[in-house]
């Protein structure tokens, strides 16, 4: 067929594999090089490296790597975040005094000169984090501190 527009964008379609036709299946085609090489430039392969650096300094580094706003605020406090990712859906919370609270941490992040990076719930990376809570940061240096704070917090859980 002679449609002009799909003749013009034929160059950016891409053949990828997909074990199923789900979204889940969605994060197993942006891991493909190829379709990372093409969306290098674009802001959803830039949330994808940055969730996939996250997830492997919580595996590697577990000082360096948190999630959840009681650790999030207490590494802000030492001005000790370098990325942090957070959820569109926190923004758009019916509850004034919860969204008053995250934009205060995201100016006070971005004061401190760290970087903040916006995920859209729409997105399977979006989806990942809010599963993490919504919101998780990258430490520019380990807070052990607060790694023991939460492993007392999660065995004091457990007596109670």
């Amino acid at each position: 067929m002679d449609i002009k527009v799909l003749i013009e964008q034929k160059a950016k379609f891409l053949l990828v594999h997909s074990s199923s036709g789900f979204k889940h299946s969605l994060k197993e085609v942006l891991g493909d090089p190829l379709v990372q090489a093409r969306l290098s430039e674009t802001k959803a392969a830039s949330e994808v490296k940055l969730l996939e650096q996250f997830y492997s300094l919580l595996a590697t580094e577990p000082s360096r790597a948190f999630y959840g706003m009681k650790h999030v605020l207490k590494a802000n406090q030492f001005q000790a975040i370098e990325t942090l990712l957070i959820s569109d859906t926190l923004f758009r919370s019916k509850d004034i005094q919860q969204r008053k609270k995250y934009v205060s941490l995201v100016d006070s992040v971005k004061d401190n000169g760290g970087e903040v990076r916006l995920f859209s719930s729409l997105h399977v990376t979006g989806e990942q984090l809010d599963s993490l809570t919504g919101v998780a940061a990258i430490l520019r240096f380990p807070l052990p501190d607060l790694e023991e704070d939460s492993l007392s917090s999660s065995s004091s859980d457990d007596e109670d």
